[in-house]
């Protein structure tokens, strides 16, 4: 476990970038979580400033559903029941070239106990009008569509 850890720090710091330069497209994902009493689930990463929807890339083999019910489990303790819904696709270009975003929502979940990790800080939900200051403006926006009720924008 500490291992494939260590790796996936690791992958992020050295091998994303030279992904990035060598991949035409990378793709990743995020998930909105939304708990019954309709608070969302945001996370604090050790590497990444402020708060963020829960997610990570898709690994080669792997589709982006699969990634998405992984990179809950792994980064919150969140177990969906059932498919996570795929709310919209886009293109994340001004943070990474190439780079696109499956966005999913997930309303059916158990929990499993969070321990912070080296990669995860924090897990924690939030009511809609109580998001940490320091929630990334990308997260602001799919939450604002989701919750909202409008057309997801082209690009995150």
């Amino acid at each position: 476990m500490a291992r494939k850890l260590l790796f996936k720090i690791g992958s992020r710091l050295i091998l994303h970038p030279w992904f990035r330069l060598t991949r035409g497209m990378s793709l990743g994902v995020r998930g909105l979580v939304r708990d019954e009493n309709g608070r969302i689930l945001l996370i604090r990463h050790s590497y990444a400033p402020g708060w963020l929807l829960p997610g990570g890339g898709v690994e080669r083999g792997e589709t982006a559903e699969a990634a998405m019910i992984r990179e809950l489990r792994e980064e919150a303790g969140v177990v969906a029941i059932g498919r996570p819904q795929l709310f919209g696709l886009y293109c994340n270009d001004a943070q990474f070239r190439g780079d696109h975003v499956a966005l999913y929502t997930v309303n059916a979940f158990s929990l499993e106990p969070f321990a912070s990790t080296a990669e995860v800080l924090e897990a924690r939900f939030f009511q809609l009008s109580e998001l940490p200051d320091t929630t990334s403006g990308g997260t602001r926006r799919r939450i604002a569509e989701v919750t909202g009720g409008t057309a997801p924008a082209p690009h995150w």
